[in-house]
Formats: C-alpha cells, structure tokens, sequence
C-alpha cells in the first residue's frame, strides 16, 4: 500500500461521542492529592468504518483522562514513558532536538496554562523516555507538583518534547485538565454530567486505520527525508477521540470546555441554528460577565467554556460548524472542513433545569499599563533553512541562541508581537496569563526594510470573547498584537512559542527566565 494513501471519505454523525474517563488519585488526604500516569500504545476505535487505529495515550487512552483539582489543591503526578523506543510517525532529525544521538521516543508533559515552578513546567529539553532515561539543562524531576494558584479554569496538558511535539500530540498525547473552585460551584453553572469537554482535532487515516503523517513536504527538498511540513491539516475532525461524532443532549442547559487540541487547524465554531452560545470563560478562567455569541475563533490551544441551550429544542438536530479558513487567515479552498458535531436532542429531561448563567462572574482587574517595568518589541518571522525549508523564528532568533528575555519577578511587562509573516500565530506563553491590550496594523515592508514601525491604522480592541485572562493569543498578519502580563510567583527557566505545532518544532520556540528583583537585568 502506499503509504501516501489517505481515507478520503468517512460518513459523519454514526459514532457517539466519548466522554474521557476522569482520573483516579493513588492517594488523597488533607495535605496532597498523588497520581500516576503512564503513556502507553493502545488500539482505539475512532469511526465506526475504521480498524482499530493504533495511538499513544495517556493511561493508554485518547485523549488521556480528564484531571480534576481543586483551587488551591497541591497535586503530585508521577508521568511514566511506557511507549515503544520507534516512533510510529516520521521523525525528522534535522529538526533541533530530534538528533539521532538522543532516544527517537521521548516525552515531557506541560499543563498547558498552569502555574507551575520551572521544574514542573515541561520545558521541552526535559524529556524522558522508557524507563526514565532523562535529560535536561537543571531538570531531573519524575514526580511533577503542581499547586493550581488558578481560579477555576479549562487548561489542558499534552507533551512538549523538543523537536518532536507536532508528532506526540498527533498520536494523542493529550487531555483535560480542569481547576474547580468552591466559588464557581456557588454559580449554579450547568455541572457533573451536563458539564462536558470537547477536545477538537483533525486528523487523517490510512485504509488500515492508521494515522496519516505527511513523511515530506508537497515540494520535498532535494533528496532530503523530512516530515517538516509549513503546516499539518487532517481531513477528518475529531471530538473527544471520535470522527465527527453525536452527542445526545436534553432539552436544557449545558456546559462545554472546548479545546482547540489541533496540530495547525483555526477553528471558527458557529451552530448550525444560528443560536446564540454563551462564552462564560477564556483560556485562563471565567469572564467577568458572560456574553452571547454567534461564533468563536479558537486558535491551535485557545480554550472556550461555553453554555448552549438545548430548551424548546426537542427533536431538533443541531450541528456545530466551523468555517475558519485553514491556513489561517487566508486559507486553502482544499482545507476546508465545515462541520465538527452534531447535537441531537432527543433524551428526555430527567429532572428541572435549575442552572443559569450568570450575569456576573468574578471581577478581572486590569493591569496597570503607565509604568510597565518593560516594553519588548519582538518579532515573529519567516527565512530559510539550510535546505531551503521555511523556518518559523520568534524575534529572528532559534530555540538555542543566548536567552534575551529575562523578566523581574512580579514585574509587569507588555510585549508587541510585530508579525512579519502572512500566517496568524498563535503565541503562547507559559507560566502567566496575560490580557490582550488590542492590535493594530502597521506598515509589514517599511519594518523589515528599515526597522521603523509605521502605524497605518488606530488600534483594534481585543474581540468581546478575547476579554478574559488569556495565555496564548492570536497575532495576526500585518498587525503588531499587545498584551500585558505579570511576571510571577516563580522565578527560573521557561518558553514561549507559536503553537502551530509545525511551526514549534521548528522552530518557533524561545526560552525566557524570570529573574529575582535583585538580579541584574
């Protein structure tokens, strides 16, 4: 069979869509919570036409199990690497990170959005692979600990090792992870089983059921082997480990966290009814108030938390569409996949809908921008390789040049991300959360060929469903994007990058340490 044979047809809505098992501690008592997690290879049916398809899941599942904590709540999780020592995708060992004189398997896990110390984090030269053979610049932690200093909030964890991310998460290293708080339960918001995550990806299949991978770029570059691809987009969407799945629902109110979990795929997620959804949280929490909405742009790693009213609805059929060009914002007619889930409400009501949504949350004060500690100016750019691949950099610099981004602890900074490029990025930054001061466009030749930024336009506020806390935004073409940020509560080593995950890998990437008030700058 060739292996560049794609499935190119799968018939939508006959699978129902998985709800990912929660998590299970080893040990709870007043002082901690302890897990442990091992990824593993596993076969999984992901339509109902396909063989099973092999995958690598956290606990052996697709995507791994939902972790619940509290606010507050200090957690100990132990991340074992039970995976085979072959990938089963094409590795690229050009790509930094991905030499052949380091194990072709390698994991770290990031929880996405968390507030972790460095050696918790998942810095992406921190892997480990079977049997903890581990590597790293200061890192030799197995047990991670994380003390969730979060209000209640959607975050995700997925692995993060150097060079090879695009392909771990690819084969379903990826998951929930949710922080709940005594407040949020005191909102009556739609909960337990009418609370639901929507893990999106898009994939595609071999006819054996096999994930497709491209092993070289539509142009390949001479005779060199490579899977570094400009940008990756399955024919096939994925909700929860299902191909376009259904989701049976009441005639009520429910709670979805969704997650864009693709590798490159922007999402502009509408239903079909023309409803309003109810945005009641961003990446990093709830919303001061909620807002309704008729659509929402995700972003590869953007999170919604979303409240959708099935009342009055019985026996209708509702499918959940996306019409966000891909690559974004431009796009490829060839690209295109409309539809995501379908909804049908046809399950009785089990009891009254007590839920609401609130008319107001919790109050997100807005940081201070008069006297910032420092203002960065920092590129997002393209060039070539040595090869003649388009490279992806963060301020013309790769991942192993000298660390130029050195914040104070608990200072506060804004950066402007000047895009250079014709792709939207989306930039996110560990550690913090951060609010979007708006964008604005500006002269893209002018910057490059002399370095003067030339506003051609007034500022663009961030958009309604954008006002919230935030840790990865959307920097657009032709527009240099601000944020505000503080720096805080750890001091030490970490990233922030592009979250196409093609792009990352290479090699959108840069490390930042956050340093003590007393360090010199």
């Amino acid at each position: 069979m060739n292996e560049n044979t794609k499935v190119t047809q799968l018939t939508k809505f006959v699978d129902a869509l998985p709800i990912p098992p929660k998590l299970q501690p080893v040990t709870r008592n007043n002082a901690y919570t302890y897990y442990e997690v091992t990824m593993k290879e596993a076969k999984q049916s992901l339509h109902r036409d396909l063989p099973l398809t092999t995958v690598w899941g956290y606990d052996g599942v697709f995507p791994g199990p939902t972790i619940e904590v509290d606010s507050g709540e200090k957690v100990f999780i132990k991340w074992m690497n039970a995976l085979p020592r072959k990938h089963m995708l094409p590795v690229d060992f050009t790509v930094h990170g991905a030499h052949k004189d380091v194990p072709e398997v390698r994991t770290v896990v990031h929880v996405h959005g968390a507030v972790v110390e460095p050696e918790s984090d998942g810095y992406p030269e921190s892997w480990f692979s079977a049997n903890f053979k581990q590597v790293g610049p200061t890192f030799t932690q197995k047990i991670y600990r994380y003390d969730n200093y979060m209000n209640s909030c959607t975050l995700w964890y997925h692995d993060h090792a150097l060079g090879i991310t695009r392909l771990n998460i690819y084969t379903g290293l990826a998951g929930m992870y949710l922080v709940r708080s005594a407040f949020e339960g005191s909102l009556n918001l739609p909960s337990s089983s009418y609370d639901i995550p929507l893990i999106i990806q898009d994939r595609s299949f071999r006819p054996d059921g096999s994930l497709y991978y491209p092993t070289q770029p539509d142009e390949p570059v001479s005779d060199l082997k490579t899977s570094v691809v400009p940008e990756f987009f399955g024919n096939t969407i994925l909700v929860n480990g299902k191909v376009w799945p259904f989701l049976k629902v009441e005639p009520r109110k429910y709670r979805f966290r969704v997650v864009n979990a693709s590798n490159s795929r922007f999402y502009r997620i509408k239903l079909g009814s023309g409803q309003l959804m109810y945005q009641i949280g961003t990446d990093r929490g709830l919303m001061e108030r909620p807002i309704g909405i008729r659509s929402i742009t995700l972003a590869p790693a953007e999170r919604a938390d979303l409240v959708i009213d099935f009342t009055n609805l019985k026996g209708t059929s509702i499918i959940m569409t996306n019409d966000a060009p891909a690559p974004f914002p431009e796009g490829d007619k060839e690209n295109e996949i409309m539809e995501i889930m379908k909804f049908i409400v046809d399950l009785p009501l089990r009891h009254i809908d007590t839920s609401v949504i609130p008319s107001y949350m919790e109050s997100i004060p807005k940081l201070p921008q008069q006297t910032p500690a420092n203002k960065r100016f920092l590129t997002l750019d393209h060039t070539m390789d040595q090869f003649g691949r388009e490279i992806m950099l963060l301020d013309n610099k790769d991942w192993d040049a000298p660390i130029s981004e050195k914040p104070k602890l608990w200072s506060t900074e804004i950066w402007y991300l000047i895009n250079t490029t014709e792709d939207t990025h989306p930039i996110h930054i560990h550690l913090v959360d951060f609010q979007i001061l708006g964008r604005r466009k500006y002269n893209v030749e002018r910057f490059i060929r002399d370095r003067v930024i030339e506003y051609t336009g007034s500022t663009i506020p961030p958009e309604p469903q954008e006002c919230g806390k935030k840790d990865t935004v959307r920097a657009n073409p032709e527009e240099i994007t601000k944020i505000i940020m503080n720096f805080g509560p750890y001091t030490g080593l970490y990233v922030w990058h592009c979250h196409m995950l093609e792009h990352e890998d290479y090699e959108m990437m840069r490390p930042f340490l956050v340093i003590r008030n007393d360090s010199n700058k």
